[in-house]
């Protein structure tokens, strides 16, 4: 076999049956089998018994979303999480050996030392307050300075969230006591990304558990769920990640380890699986896996105290994190039509990626936006007032799809927590 660390054997569950094919958004809009689940799998078996180069299976992971909807109707339960995730790590060890050493200290300063580090973001979150609180934003979108940067970028700054900043964080407690007596006990997992660009989300969400009877904790020790750094195969530093996050939680007693971030629960929930070839971590990954569970998971085992009617004609677009890998379909559908007022509308299709997939938008800024467009059609069918989303990815994704649309005016997105605590008159 011309690489071993490529999951060959897996590769021989795939049948080659086809029931991925409609599932899977790049083979929808390229139309290309080499763009498809089954395609893929065919490549990798193909690039690790030496048929192919290594090269030529590069263009096809890398455009790749990692939905994994495949994963959900596939009939022979084929792991194509397992094997895309080994191509990854694979194709990112070459990547090293030819990449510019500018290249590799960028990657590594990212990965290492910006994601994980509270001090490097919050300077980062200072710098993105004083951008649009300044007046430098308007002046800068005034003077069409915009037009001269990429599209995916100067795209993306026109839905930009409007940033806290560090100042508001430092003001939230580290401790919350449940309003009543208490039914669970919360360590709150506050996300790298999420805590710097929707920190008032995570401060709804804590207050919405104290809210239903629950006793939170956001603890300092926890770092990054090392999602972006497994999407581009550097799985020794998710490890690494994963072991410093395993180790601060588990030494408090909680009942659950809650988040609002679909992608970070993804990664999280699948500690068991990234640490189960080390027999010193295996089982105490498992059991952090177990105690893992998005906020929706968590509320809708308990009561809100809803005190305003929200009377808007609302959609929800899923987490394809949410969906095919944690495999929490009902729970935030069920707290979206528990408020009070709600006309929900189903979003046709609405299991199929909106294309976000990480930071998959800015690298591959075209495939996305096709898409991202197939989703703003249906959109445009039911005609919602709201977007609801429980992802930061997926929540910018949809802005972008609104403003693409030239609809902001008509269709607001928003996370569920933030409807949820509107709708119990909670403020940050």
């Amino acid at each position: 076999m011309n690489n071993a660390n490529l999951a060959y054997e897996q590769t021989f569950d795939c049948v080659q049956c086809g029931y991925c094919l409609p599932a899977c958004p790049t083979y929808k809009t390229m139309e290309k089998e080499t763009h498809s689940p089954r395609g893929r799998i065919n490549l990798v078996k193909m690039a690790a018994e030496g048929k192919i180069s290594l090269s030529e299976l590069e263009g096809p992971i890398d455009l790749c979303l990692g939905c994994r909807a495949c994963e959900t109707v596939c009939p022979t339960n084929v792991q194509y999480g397992k094997i895309l995730e080994s191509a990854k790590e694979v194709l990112q060890e070459e990547k090293k050996k030819k990449m510019p050493n500018r290249v590799k200290l960028f990657q590594s300063f990212f990965f290492n030392k910006v994601l994980p580090n509270d001090a490097v973001l919050n300077m980062a979150g200072s710098g993105l307050a004083f951008y649009q609180q300044s007046g430098l934003q308007k002046v800068t979108r005034k003077l069409g300075i915009l037009k001269m940067f990429p599209e995916n970028l100067a795209s993306f700054e026109k839905i930009l969230p409007d940033v806290e900043g560090p100042i508001r964080r430092k003001q939230r407690a580290s401790h919350y006591s449940a309003q009543g007596k208490p039914v669970y006990r919360i360590g709150f997992f506050t996300g790298c990304i999420m805590d710097t660009m929707f920190s008032s989300i995570n401060t709804l969400s804590i207050k919405l558990l104290q809210a239903a009877g629950c006793d939170v904790t956001v603890i300092k020790e926890q770092t990054c769920c090392g999602a972006l750094q497994s999407h581009s195969g550097e799985i020794n530093m998710t490890k690494m990640l994963a072991k410093k996050n395993i180790e601060a939680f588990e030494k408090y007693q909680f009942d659950f380890v809650v988040n609002s971030i679909g992608g970070c629960g993804a990664m999280l929930v699948e500690y068991g699986h990234l640490l189960a070839d080390e027999p010193a971590w295996a089982e105490r990954a498992r059991e952090f896996a177990r105690k893992n569970a998005d906020i929706s998971v968590v509320l809708s085992e308990l009561s809100l105290p809803f005190k305003k009617e929200i009377r808007k004609a609302v959609t929800y677009q899923p987490s394809c994190h949410m969906t095919n890998v944690q495999k929490r379909t009902k729970e935030p559908l069920a707290l979206l039509r528990s408020i009070p007022g709600i006309h929900y509308i189903e979003l046709p299709d609405h299991d199929m990626c909106c294309g976000s997939a990480g930071i998959y938008n800015l690298v591959n800024y075209q495939e996305s936006m096709k898409i991202l467009d197939g989703k703003m059609e249906h959109v445009r069918r039911v005609q919602p007032e709201v977007i609801v989303t429980t992802n930061p990815g997926c929540h910018l994704q949809m802005k972008l799809g609104v403003e693409r649309e030239q609809q902001t005016d008509k269709i607001q997105v928003v996370h569920l927590v933030e409807l949820l605590a509107e709708a119990c008159e909670i403020n940050v």
